[in-house]
């Protein structure tokens, strides 16, 4: 039986998680071709796995036939791609719960052809999730498919009504438990991948840690604290930031938070960060980097340069933060020339550098603890003082 019938024809996931509606069930993940690209981020992201959906399958014409976790890192999951979604009712000979939209793409939009694809899909009785800037329950031909069909679409990034938002108060100077916010040097490194990695290697090593979403695949992946920071009216980012942390302390009380970080510091697509550390109260960083980057993703005609990683780090210590480790994406390059980055970078700041995919987390797991240990007896009133 399936969880979401009863529910308007639009609804956001903030709607959901306001009315404590618990959306799950099966899924497939639309990727129409881009599975292999940095565009299919999201659907990555529910490849490497979701405590929301039971992912059975994509639907990828490119890649048919192979397994989605092994053309993402060549881990086998078990999650089989389809060239269609009638191939993928002819394997499995029962329809999905939802389809979901599995890519992040420039400006938010959907083309042509994704909008005929996502109507051939409603038509098969499939619900959508959609991430996209483009909401679909609010475009009279989708709502119209929808009443027709009777499917939902769940459109993620439909913001909350004003009256819901938080406005920023100061509550966040009396939460005790520590936090760490995992930023990086520019977007598409994959700091929710580590915020989550760190939160499941905690979790492993027997700490009681949450993870702070502010991300749509985040929400996707079934974490219960957070919100999407890009659709967030901005006088209200910062009350929202803290709102989400004051939640989890109060419901989960974990020994750590892991807020994931937005988009660089300085990437002038989208600067994002320093609202997440002052407005969060946030005393360390685990900071993201891309050795073989040149140029802010999106920036490259323009020439807008990456920052070096000393100077970001410095950045970061500005305000009132300690980056306690960084860990590296190390796309472009080779493993060789990773490693002996990595070591480099180790052996100059004084820090533990990992790389995610490459390696073991547990080597963050000491310098994890002496955060913990050293931030969670009392809260930590300093930037309190300094802003009275």
């Amino acid at each position: 039986m399936k969880t979401h019938k009863n529910i308007k024809d639009s609804l956001s996931a903030t709607d959901l998680c306001r009315k404590k509606f618990q959306i799950t069930g099966s899924a497939v993940i639309l990727t129409n071709g881009l599975l292999a690209t940095a565009d299919a981020k999201t659907a990555h992201g529910l490849i490497r796995g979701t405590d929301r959906f039971d992912i059975q399958g994509v639907i990828d014409q490119n890649h048919a036939g192979r397994d989605a976790g092994d053309i993402l890192d060549g881990i086998c999951r078990n999650i089989p791609v389809f060239s269609n979604m009638a191939s993928f009712l002819a394997a499995n000979g029962r329809k999905p719960d939802f389809a979901i939209i599995g890519v992040a793409l420039s400006g938010g939009r959907l083309d042509s052809q994704w909008q005929e694809l996502i109507h051939s899909i409603m038509s098969q009785g499939i619900s959508i999730v959609n991430g996209m800037h483009m909401l679909l329950g609010e475009i009279p031909s989708f709502a119209h498919a929808a009443k027709k069909h009777h499917v939902q679409i769940i459109d993620i990034r439909k913001h909350k009504p004003y009256d819901q938002l938080h406005f920023w108060s100061g509550r966040i100077f009396d939460m005790k438990v520590p936090r760490l916010a995992v930023l990086g040097t520019d977007c598409a490194l994959g700091k929710r991948t580590t915020s989550r990695m760190i939160v499941d290697t905690c979790r492993q090593a027997g700490m009681a840690a949450e993870m702070i979403y502010t991300g749509q695949t985040g929400w996707l992946q079934g974490n219960a604290y957070g919100f999407i920071l890009d659709t967030t009216i901005n006088d209200f980012v910062s009350g929202e930031v803290e709102a989400a942390i004051i939640r989890c302390e109060q419901e989960a009380c974990p020994d750590i938070m892991v807020v994931e970080g937005q988009s660089g510091m300085r990437n002038p697509l989208g600067p994002c960060g320093a609202e997440i550390i002052v407005s969060g109260n946030i005393k360390g960083v685990v900071l993201q980097h891309t050795p073989f980057r040149k140029y802010f993703d999106g920036t490259e005609s323009l020439g807008c340069m990456l920052p070096d990683i000393d100077n970001e780090i410095k950045l970061i210590e500005m305000y009132g933060t300690r980056v306690i480790a960084v860990t590296l994406n190390g796309t472009g390059g080779t493993t060789e020339d990773l490693a002996a980055f990595r070591s480099a970078l180790e052996k100059k700041t004084g820090i533990p550098v990992v790389c995610p995919l490459e390696e073991s987390m547990e080597k963050l797991l000491p310098v994890i603890r002496k955060f913990v240990h050293h931030h969670g007896l009392l809260p930590d009133t300093t930037v309190r003082k300094h802003h009275n």
